[in-house]
C-alpha cells in the first residue's frame, strides 16, 4: 500500500534546520571571548567617562543638594580659577620635558643592546625592572634621595654645595618629578623599541651597505622607517600617560612648593576628594579628556605621513 498526501493538508514533519555557517560560528566565538573585556570597558571606562561629563554640568557636592548649572563649572575654571591654568601649564611642562627625554633614553639604550651583545637579556631585565615596581614605592625612594638631608644632599656637600634642596623651589621640584618619572617609565619604551629593532630584516642593512650607506644613513633610511610603527605606538601611549601624571608629584612633592608641581589630575583629585566639589572636578576631568582626545586624533591623522607598516 502506498501513502498519498492531500493538497492543502498540514504536514506533520518539519524541515531540518540548517547548521550555522562557519563564518557565523566564528563570529559567535569571537563575541564570547570579547564579552568579558567588553563588559569591563563599558562598566569601568566608558560608563565613568559619561558619568563624569554629566556631573560636570551640575553643582555636585558630596553632601547636600545637587543642582543643574549648565556650563558654569567650565566658565569658573576658565575665567576665575588661577590654579587651574597653573595646573595646565605644569602638565604641559611635564609633557614637554618628559616625553622627548623618555624617547631619547629608551631609544638610545635599545640601540645599544640591539646587537647580539653578551648579556642583552640581563640588560633588558634590569632596565625594565623600574617599570614593574610600584610607582608609589619608587616615589618614596626618590623622596628619600632628594629631601634636604637625603643622599643627594650628602653628595652635593662633598663638592661644597650646602643646603641642597631641589624640592624647595619650583624648577627643582619639577626636575625631580621628571627625573623620577623617567626612571619609572623609560624601560617600557626601551622594550618596545628593542623588539621593533629585532624585527628589522638583516638583508635591508646588507643592501644599504652595498649601496654605500654609512651608519648614520642606515639609521636614518632603514632603522627609523622600519621602527616607525613602534615609535608611533610609544608616542601615543607615552603622551596619554604623561598627561595623566598624578602619583609622582602627589607622593614626591605633594604638588608643591605652592602649586609648582600640581598637575591637572592632581588638581581634580583635590577638588573632588579634598574639597568635595565633584562638579568642578568633573569639569577639569572633561577638559583633560578633550585635550588627550584631540592630541591622539592628531597623532592618528598624521601617522600616514611617517609611519611605515611594511
Amino acid at each position: 500500500m502506498t501513502s498519498s498526501t492531500t493538497a492543502g493538508a498540514p504536514t506533520t514533519s518539519s524541515a531540518p534546520r540548517r547548521a550555522p555557517s562557519l563564518k557565523r560560528r566564528e563570529a559567535r566565538t569571537a563575541y564570547a571571548f570579547l564579552a568579558p573585556s567588553g563588559v569591563g570597558f563599558f562598566a569601568f571606562t566608558l560608563g565613568p567617562i559619561i558619568a563624569s561629563v554629566v556631573i560636570a554640568f551640575f553643582a555636585w557636592p558630596v553632601f547636600g543638594e545637587r543642582s543643574f548649572v549648565g556650563f558654569q563649572n567650565f566658565v569658573t575654571i576658565f575665567t576665575s580659577d588661577p590654579i587651574f591654568w597653573r595646573t595646565v601649564g605644569n602638565t604641559l611642562l611635564f609633557v614637554v620635558l618628559y616625553v622627548p627625554l623618555n624617547f631619547v633614553l629608551a631609544l638610545g639604550l635599545a640601540l645599544w643592546i640591539s646587537p647580539r651583545i653578551r648579556g642583552r637579556g640581563l640588560y633588558r631585565l634590569l632596565f625594565f625592572l623600574p617599570a614593574v615596581t610600584p610607582i608609589v614605592a619608587n616615589a618614596l625612594v626618590w623622596r628619600l634621595l632628594v629631601q634636604p638631608n637625603g643622599v643627594f644632599a650628602d653628595i652635593a656637600s662633598w663638592f661644597g654645595v650646602e643646603q641642597f634642596n631641589p624640592l624647595g623651589n619650583e624648577a627643582g621640584a619639577m626636575a625631580a618629578v621628571v627625573a623620577m618619572s623617567l626612571w619609572q617609565g623609560f624601560g617600557y619604551n626601551m622594550l618596545v623599541f628593542s623588539a621593533g629593532l629585532d624585527s628589522i630584516p638583516d638583508h635591508l642593512y646588507e643592501a644599504a651597505s652595498l649601496d654605500g650607506a654609512n651608519a648614520p644613513r642606515r639609521f636614518w633610511h632603514v632603522t627609523l622607517p622600519m621602527l616607525s610603527p613602534s615609535l608611533f605606538f610609544a608616542a601615543v601611549m607615552t603622551l596619554i600617560t604623561s598627561f595623566q601624571v598624578f602619583a609622582q608629584p602627589y607622593v614626591l612633592t605633594g604638588g608643591g612648593p605652592g602649586v609648582g608641581t600640581t598637575t591637572m589630575v592632581m588638581y581634580l583629585y583635590q577638588r573632588g576628594f579634598q574639597l568635595f566639589d565633584l562638579g568642578t572636578a568633573s569639569a577639569v576631568a572633561t577638559v583633560l579628556f578633550a585635550i588627550i582626545a584631540m592630541i591622539t586624533a592628531v597623532q592618528f591623522l598624521g601617522q600616514r605621513k611617517w609611519v611605515h607598516y611594511e
